[in-house]
């Protein structure tokens, strides 16, 4: 078989801020123009063969070559719009020039070479492997190739039990992988950049981040075992995997000193040690003439640990949350994925308050751990009801633990927007009325000699528990966890003995489907526990988060 494949996009994103904006007042128009492309080009053998009447083998060779190319240039107006409501460059009031024009280009090609086989034994007794080697463009030469494989094997165990009542069908089996991963485009070799001139002289600079010709691939080496089995006709299974995997040389930017001219450094550093457990369980409640009920729980259970950094660095910063003085990190020996923030200071075990102001005491450091994206557990379960020709499948969601950091109630409660900052106080008084007046608020907490607080805290400039400038980071660290209501689906196949009369037509289905309709369980206020501020392993903060997005469709299906 040979294929050549293109995955392509063009995107043209526009900002347009009007004039008389509050930050700006002259107006702004920012313009980005992106375009991506993916070529794969294929070539693969392949192979089926009986061998004998107990042995069966497949096998299969193959090249895949993968060019990956991105071109994107970026501008804004310098000075704002000379013409109010003419969104245009050419309405810029100054001329454009770096940084306020970029462009970029992205050019990577990884070439494969790989082979695949496996043999089989009276059905029962499986054996399969592969074999990987990978040449990456952003490698250094010398480090630029690498070799991956698996080994599995499976035991059909059923085969030796084909008259139990019982038992319909039963498997375990076990595999061996080891996974390479190249590094981000331009991570070698350093290169200059052009600012703004200075006057009349034209100047370059460095990037924030230096680049490192000595790095070597990424590796994940990683086991698993499990069991699967049918009983009853397939009336009731479940599956069981434990799953192991070692992550070395992760290729990262570390922090280095401001001193050397960078902030950070392309390194391979880190292991990362991810462990597991997923069991599905499946079941027909009910099955009676045409009607069926058909039930799927599935419930993951995942833990990680950072065993290695680079050097002595006992801490790697993932990304840093100013605003509330908070951070995401992999710490050495903690998790992944760490919340690092202010705390609160405590005293016999109760928060601390200030006997003067009122306000809770916060710590000096924020180097605390204060909270965790990875959740205790994640599971859903989905029902299936069909009658006749007629189907009906609904999808509940859930996550247990983790946390996430509230940009949006740092802010809110610090200027009064939510209504924890309003209503009365246990004196029956509003809130927001002076102490004077029999107003504010009496935190729960002690002082720093032991004693209960009785301090007043007046909520006339800056409400509840916290402010921006007094409140740990900790005050805003939310229970991420959700339970949803995530899809339901609707599906009307059309009946046999009318698709008789529509040749060529074999099947025709209607379906209406709605995904996201109701967060049935949450404890992050006014926001979905899901919303982040970034994608992939930026995760664990929320900001400016706009209404969850409820999804309606409808979808025909035809075979011919």
């Amino acid at each position: 078989m040979g294929r050549i494949s293109l995955d392509s996009y063009d995107q043209i994103q526009e900002e347009r801020t009007a004039v008389g904006s509050i930050y700006f007042p002259a107006g702004e128009y920012r313009r980005r123009n992106k375009a991506f492309r993916e070529y794969n080009y294929d070539v693969l053998l392949t192979a089926n063969k009986k061998l004998s009447e107990n042995f069966s083998a497949r096998g299969a060779l193959g090249v895949n070559i993968r060019k990956t190319t991105q071109r994107g240039i970026s501008a804004k107006t310098n000075g704002g719009l000379s013409v109010p409501k003419i969104y245009v460059l050419t309405n810029s009031k100054n001329p454009i020039e770096a940084p306020l024009e970029s462009d970029y280009y992205v050019n990577k090609q990884v070439n494969g070479f790989f082979a695949d086989a496996g043999i089989g034994y009276k059905e029962f007794l499986f054996l399969d492997g592969s074999f990987r080697r990978d040449i990456a463009s952003s490698l250094p030469k010398g480090n630029n190739a690498y070799n991956y494989g698996q080994v599995s094997t499976s035991f059909v165990f059923s085969k030796f039990l084909e008259n139990n009542p019982v038992l319909t069908f039963g498997k375990v089996r076990a595999s061996y992988a080891e996974v390479g991963s190249d590094a981000p485009f331009n991570a070698l070799t350093d290169q200059y950049f052009k600012p703004t001139p200075f006057g009349a002289t034209t100047l370059f600079s460095v990037p924030a981040v230096k680049n490192n010709s000595a790095l070597v691939p990424e590796r994940t080496k990683s086991y698993e075992v499990g069991v699967e089995a049918n009983f009853f006709d397939g009336r009731v299974g479940f599956d069981v995997t434990y799953f192991n995997s070692e992550t070395v040389d992760q290729i990262i930017p570390v922090s280095v000193s401001s001193s050397t001219g960078y902030d950070s450094k392309y390194v391979n550093a880190g292991t990362l040690v991810n462990k597991g457990l997923e069991a599905t369980l499946t079941a027909t409640p009910i099955k009676k003439g045409a009607f069926t009920w058909d039930v799927s729980l599935n419930w993951t259970r995942i833990r990680n640990e950072v065993t290695e950094l680079f050097g002595d660095v006992k801490n790697l910063t993932l990304s840093s949350y100013f605003t509330a003085s908070g951070s995401l990190n992999a710490p050495l020996g903690g998790s992944y994925g760490t919340i690092m923030g202010t705390d609160y200071v405590y005293t016999n075990g109760e928060r601390t308050i200030n006997a003067t102001t009122g306000r809770y005491q916060r710590t000096t450091t924020v180097t605390n751990p204060i909270g965790s994206i990875n959740p205790d557990w994640t599971g859903g379960i989905q029902n299936t009801l069909t009658y006749k020709d007629l189907s009906l499948s609904f999808l509940v969601d859930a996550k247990y633990g983790g946390d996430v950091l509230s940009i949006d109630m740092y802010y809110g409660l610090a200027v009064g927007l939510y209504e924890e900052t309003a209503g009365l106080n246990e004196l029956g008084n509003p809130v927001r009325s002076a102490v004077s007046e029999g107003g504010g608020v009496l935190l729960k907490g002690v002082n720093p000699d032991g004693t209960v607080n009785q301090t007043r805290l007046n909520m006339l400039a800056y409400p509840q528990m916290g402010t921006q400038t007094t409140g740990p980071t900790a005050r805003y660290i939310y229970d991420a966890s959700y339970v949803k209501l995530r899809e339901v689906l609707l599906t009307y196949n059309l009946p046999s003995s009318l698709m008789a009369r529509l040749s060529p037509l074999r099947q025709v289905s209607i379906s209406a489907v709605g995904r996201n309709l109701w967060i049935i369980y949450k404890n992050l206020p006014y926001a979905d526990p899901e919303d982040n501020v970034g994608a992939g392993n930026i995760q664990g903060i929320q900001s400016g988060a706009l209404p969850a997005v409820r999804t309606i469709g409808f979808n025909v299906k035809a075979t011919f």
